[in-house]
């Protein structure tokens, strides 16, 4: 009898030490999936706002480069497919199109001085720079969050926890384009 007790008491003890641990563990990735849309909803936040800026930048260019008509609708359908974007990653694949197309819109820019003196272009490109740095700083946080989250719930045991209450791994990573690796190359 007493031997029963006692392995019944051991079965029991284990039974608490292995639900606890399971408990831990979903409520840790539980905070880990939220800190990652928290992080995303930074990310779309800055996103938001460079795309709140470009009508403003786009205007004060078309008033200075009217044959650049090409540039401008690049611009307007990139802006579209941000609109249209649901998930991560289609925003992230949107936000390329923007970065390109924001490219060409200021080498448009280089073009004409009379231009690169406007004042309201001036502030519009260094509005528009400090909200790059922004994404950029907003975009680390996120592929962080997402790195820590991956790490998780692929780490024993948490990984054999993760699988059990449907956790699984996020990949809307930001990543560089293969063509933007490449060294610029300068001419003086």
């Amino acid at each position: 009898m007493k031997i029963g007790l006692i392995i019944v008491g051991v079965i029991v003890l284990l039974v608490l030490v292995l639900g606890g641990q399971a408990i831990g563990v979903r409520n840790d990735l539980v905070t880990q999936r939220e800190s990652i849309k928290g992080a995303w909803a930074q990310v779309d936040n800055s996103l938001q706002r460079r795309a709140d800026l470009i009508p403003n930048l786009v205007s004060t260019v078309k008033g200075f480069a009217k044959q650049e008509e090409t540039v401008f609708g690049q611009i307007a359908s990139a802006r579209a497919a941000m609109a249209g974007a649901r998930t991560p990653q289609e925003r992230i694949a949107a936000n390329d199109q923007i970065g390109s197309a924001l490219g060409r819109l200021l080498v448009v820019s280089e073009n004409y001085p009379q231009l690169k003196s406007n004042e309201n272009f001036l502030r519009l490109q260094d509005e528009l720079s400090g909200t790059e740095n922004r994404i950029a700083v907003e975009r680390r946080k996120y592929n962080e969050v997402v790195q820590k989250y991956n790490t998780s719930i692929a780490l024993f045991p948490a990984n054999l926890f993760a699988g059990i209450f449907g956790f699984s791994r996020e990949d809307a990573y930001f990543k560089t384009e293969p063509a933007k690796r490449a060294v610029p190359e300068v001419k003086f």
